[in-house]
Parts: structure tokens; C-alpha cells; sequence
């Protein structure tokens, strides 16, 4: 087989940064991470939210996805760490790769519930502001597997085929060195993800979790194909991959999932931080209690005219007070005793 252009694959799985080595893999997912809680924040803000609150619960949401994606993995692919001549201990090897986004979604879901309980916060609105991020984070963590020259699909010759070292290629076709790229397959297709999603909800105006549901009906849609063109090892079930069967429950259940919450609750959340409005009543009661009006007795006298004060001086000089007095006559009411009258 004979290939015209090919992606070359990284010459090491490291990068450095500095004198500090940096796993390419955990690059890859740390930068998604940072991309997935600015995007969030930006869409949360835009919606009422408070600034901050993304990153907060991501907080609880990250851990807890790592360890679920990691744990999903494990269990999953057992015999990598279990079988005879294998060690347990690189289980806990995360920066090796292996994380599987079905249990990173749902253990990262119940670390965000977490977060959201504690600050008063609807999941539903948290995941609906952070979805598209969350399939751009996995757009960029997929590169990961290009620095492990892992996960790729069937040989081929296509131009944009990736190149496998010796050492990474499968055991039945270890004299073919370029393979389908499925790692950059789904990558754009999370891409595309991200796009829809933004695109439906500002157009549609979905609310109350049916941005993140159409975030997992498409992804699974793109992982079951693509999931179809892997060569790696796997469990399979009546001729299909493992994850090809929980592709098709996933999507069944997010397509479940829409219809069931828009005859529920239709429409959009109107408020989805009430911390956040409550800080805005108080800040423009703040500023009302402040202002003074012209009916308020120092108002009054601040626009008492220069004829006013003028005319008194004059009658003190000319001892027009004591000319009345004598007369029998009430003196004039100065402000103050004006004032003391409008409060009693």
C-alpha cells in the first residue's frame, strides 16, 4: 500500500515546556477544560448568571469526570490491567490515556449537581450554558490520542491517513504504517456538535436541559460510526462493539430526554441564578434609597432662592421683627421652624 500524503505522528508523546515535561495527553485535556469553562462562562453570563459561577462548579465537575471517564475505562478494558502480566497499579496512569466519555459525562453530571445544590443553581440551566463546550473540550482532548498514536481505525492510503510507529500498530498488520484517523474524525465531528447546539439554542430558544440532550444525541450519532471504524481491542456484543450498543441507549435516552422536557416545560428558563437577581434588586434599591427628591425637606431648602435669604436679612437689619412684635403681629417662620412643624 502505497501512501501519497499522510498526518506523521508526534516523535514523542511529550511536550516541554521549558524545562517542565508536559504529557501531550494531559495537555490535550487541560486545555479543553480551560476552553469548556470560558465558553460555559461566556454563555452562562449571557443568560443572568454570575460571573464565576462556571468555574466554581467545575470545581466538583472535573474531578468527578476524570475519575468516572477513567473508571468507565477500566472496567471496560479489565484485562489491560488485570490479566496475567499486567499491573495494577498503571490503572491509576491517567496520563497513559484511557478515559471513556461515557463515564467522564456521568460522574462529571453528578459532580456538577453537587455544585449546583450548594449554590442554589438548576442543573438543567448549568448544563445547557456549558454543553457546547464540554463537545469542544472533547474536540481538543481527542489530539490526545494523536500523542499516543492510539485509537485509530482500519489501514488506508487516503492522503490524510495518520502515520503509526512500528511499536503502536496492530499485530495483525504490522508491515502497514498509516491508518484512518479516527481521533481527528471525532474531533471535527464535536466541532460540528458545538456548532449545532449553539445554533438550535439561540435559534429555538431551548431551555431546561434540552441543550445538553441534543449535545449527546448528536455526539452519539458521530461516535457509533466512528466507534465502527476502530481496530483497537474491544468487547464485543452480538457483533458489535461495546460502546457501538451504548451509543444507540445514549441517544435513545437523550432523544427520550427532549421530548419528555419540552411537554413539561416548555420554553426557556427566565431566571437561572437567583443569587444573581437578587444582587441586582439590591444594588438599584440601593441606589433609589439614596437619591433625594425635591420633596424632601433638604431638598427644599436647597433650592430656597438668593431673593429669600436677601428679603430676611433685610427685615433683621431694619428690626422689622421687633416692628411687628410691637404690633402684635407673629414674626415670620424661619425654615428651620418649618421644618420642625412638616416632622412632628
Amino acid at each position: 500500500m502505497e501512501t501519497l500524503a499522510f498526518i506523521p505522528s508526534p516523535s514523542a508523546g511529550e511536550i516541554h515546556l521549558g524545562p517542565v515535561p508536559l504529557r501531550g495527553y494531559a495537555f490535550c485535556i487541560i486545555l479543553g477544560v480551560f476552553v469548556a469553562v470560558w465558553l460555559g462562562s461566556r454563555r452562562w453570563t449571557a443568560r443572568g448568571g454570575r460571573a464565576g459561577t462556571v468555574a466554581d462548579i467545575a470545581v466538583w465537575a472535573v474531578p468527578f469526570g476524570l475519575a468516572g471517564g477513567r473508571l468507565y475505562h477500566v472496567i471496560t478494558d479489565y484485562q489491560l490491567y488485570f490479566g496475567e502480566g499486567r499491573n495494577w497499579v498503571d490503572a491509576f496512569k491517567i496520563w497513559d490515556g484511557g478515559l471513556g466519555i461515557w463515564g467522564a459525562v456521568a460522574l462529571g453530571a453528578l459532580g456538577a449537581w453537587i455544585g449546583c445544590r450548594r449554590r442554589g443553581i438548576p442543573l438543567p440551566a448549568y448544563a445547557d450554558a456549558v454543553a457546547p463546550g464540554v463537545a469542544l473540550a472533547q474536540a481538543i482532548g481527542r489530539w490526545g490520542n494523536w500523542f499516543n498514536q492510539e485509537l485509530y481505525g482500519r489501514a488506508t492510503d487516503l492522503p490524510w491517513a495518520v502515520e503509526i510507529d512500528a511499536q503502536h500498530r496492530p499485530v495483525d498488520t504490522p508491515s502497514l504504517a498509516t491508518y484512518h484517523p479516527t481521533f481527528l474524525y471525532e474531533s471535527l465531528w464535536c466541532v460540528g456538535v458545538a456548532v449545532l447546539v449553539i445554533w438550535a439554542d439561540r435559534r429555538f430558544k431551548l431551555g431546561h436541559g434540552r441543550v445538553f440532550w441534543l449535545y449527546v444525541a448528536a455526539y452519539t450519532v458521530g461516535r457509533f460510526w466512528i466507534e465502527y471504524m476502530r481496530v483497537d481491542d474491544a468487547h464485543h456484543l452480538a457483533g458489535m462493539r461495546l460502546n457501538n450498543w451504548t451509543s444507540i441507549l445514549v441517544f435513545l435516552g437523550a432523544v427520550a430526554a427532549i421530548v419528555i422536557s419540552a411537554r413539561r416545560t416548555p420554553g426557556r428558563e427566565e431566571i437561572v441564578e437567583p443569587a444573581a437577581e437578587g444582587d441586582g434588586s439590591a444594588a438599584s434599591g440601593g441606589d433609589g434609597a439614596g437619591a433625594k427628591t425635591p420633596d424632601t425637606p433638604d431638598a427644599q431648602d436647597a433650592q430656597e432662592t438668593p431673593s429669600t435669604s436677601s428679603s430676611g436679612e433685610a427685615q433683621a437689619s431694619s428690626g422689622a421683627d421687633g416692628d411687628a412684635e410691637d404690633e402684635g403681629q407673629s414674626p415670620p417662620v424661619t425654615t428651620s421652624e418649618k421644618k420642625s412643624a412638616g416632622t412632628s
